[in-house]
């Protein structure tokens, strides 16, 4: 058995039982509404609920209130129509990891939100932030896979129906699915696109429906509500949870002493958002100092930009390196001390405690190094590019302009 077989959590629920339609769950909006008006006469939309599964892919950082919508609304009406809520997430970083399944039930009593390893824990561990550039990675790593490898599993190449909740605003997401699929057997369904159903009659049939406005669902830490348009509401949601907030900044935090450019927002961080004159921003600043009140390590970092044969850019290569452990302004001192005896630019952040040493300061022209020295919360693994030693030394040289500091 694979380390990625799916075993069913209650008697009688198996992968064989005639399963012939799968309806993607989000929690958001799109999806939510799509359930809901299906459940009011399922046959007349098509779906046959003992053949049908509901499938969620806990990534480990929704919204509180999104979580309580969907115990209060939501739950109750899959177990009056028995509908089967199949909750999944990963088991670990690598593919071979696998999936579990956190629970497979046709009366689902709750909403598990985490697994054994998210989103989250996977950026946290590698000292990094979402990438906005290119495809949304972080979905198709903590969503796209999970439940792929489930439905490969479960209908092991036979026909199946895949509802996803794409709304008509997005008839866009309808072709990228279609053509990124590589599952076979599947096909694609989008019923709200089918309706005609926007963002705003989304909104309003849950609100005539529930009698609440329900948000948007992503994760806590998420990079895209500035491309979304959505950056002051998502700021707002941010101030109604001040400890989350602390969280990510946290993580950017992070992420930013390792890499200045790792910042949430592309060209902008969520700290400088937050202006402590205001009430609301200064609890989330205290959240974040809060969090910040932890052991931190001090880190030897190295990165190569280097080309391929062709001459194009090939991935960003790192090699992540835990020196030492101690409070920040112990290892703040230790570094800056060390830094100045032999004349290497360092940097200090008085407020919230970062130093960062550059030794190989990055050039302006591929190929290149950089190499630097940096405090951060000790929550970074030791990390190595695969070949990243053999690659250092051919464009180095072997000169790894080494600080006194091990």
């Amino acid at each position: 058995m694979t380390r990625t077989a799916y075993t069913p959590s209650l008697p009688g629920l198996s992968t064989t039982d005639g399963l012939d339609t799968v309806i993607n769950w989000g929690l958001g909006a799109d999806s939510t509404a799509y359930l809901a008006r299906m459940l009011t006469a399922p046959s007349a939309h098509g779906i046959d609920l003992d053949r049908t599964a509901v499938l969620y892919m806990a990534t480990g950082s929704e919204w509180p209130e999104t979580r309580l919508l969907v115990e209060e609304f939501m739950l109750p009406l899959l177990r009056e129509h028995g509908v089967r809520l199949v909750q999944l997430a990963r088991k670990g970083h690598r593919k071979e990891d696998g999936f579990t399944v956190l629970d497979d039930s046709r009366r689902p009593e709750r909403l598990l939100v985490r697994g054994p390893w998210t989103l989250w824990d996977d950026l946290e561990s590698v000292g990094t932030v979402p990438q906005q550039a290119g495809t949304r990675k972080c979905s198709l790593w903590a969503k796209g896979a999970v439940g792929d490898w489930w439905l490969a599993q479960v209908f092991n190449g036979r026909p199946f129906r895949q509802v996803m909740g794409f709304n008509a605003d997005e008839k866009g997401r309808c072709l990228r699915d279609e053509t990124a699929s590589k599952l076979p057997g599947r096909a694609g369904l989008y019923p709200l696109v089918d309706w005609g159903w926007g963002r705003q009659q989304v909104e309003d049939y849950l609100l005539a429906r529930f009698g609440v406005h329900w948000p948007k669902s992503y994760c806590t830490f998420c990079c895209f509500p500035v491309s979304m348009g959505a950056l002051p509401a998502h700021l707002e949601r941010m101030r109604a949870h001040p400890d989350i907030a602390g969280e990510v900044l946290r993580l950017e935090y992070t992420a930013m002493s390792l890499n200045p450019n790792a910042k949430l927002y592309g060209r902008r961080t969520l700290l400088e958002f937050f202006d402590r004159a205001r009430p609301r921003d200064r609890a989330c600043l205290e959240a974040f100092e809060r969090e910040l009140d932890m052991p931190w390590a001090l880190y030897h970092v190295r990165r190569l930009f280097l080309v391929s044969a062709d001459g194009g850019r090939r991935p960003v290569m790192r090699s992540t390196e835990r020196v030492d452990i101690g409070r920040p302004q112990q290892l703040a001192r230790r570094l800056i001390s060390v830094s100045e005896r032999h004349r290497v630019d360092v940097e200090h952040d008085p407020v919230f405690g970062r130093a960062r040493a550059w030794v190989r300061p990055r050039g302006t022209a591929w190929p290149m190094a950089e190499e630097l020295f940096a405090t951060a919360p000790a929550r970074v693994i030791d990390k190595q590019d695969k070949n990243f030693e053999p690659e250092w030394e051919a464009l180095t040289s072997g000169s790894t302009a080494q600080l006194p500091l091990a």
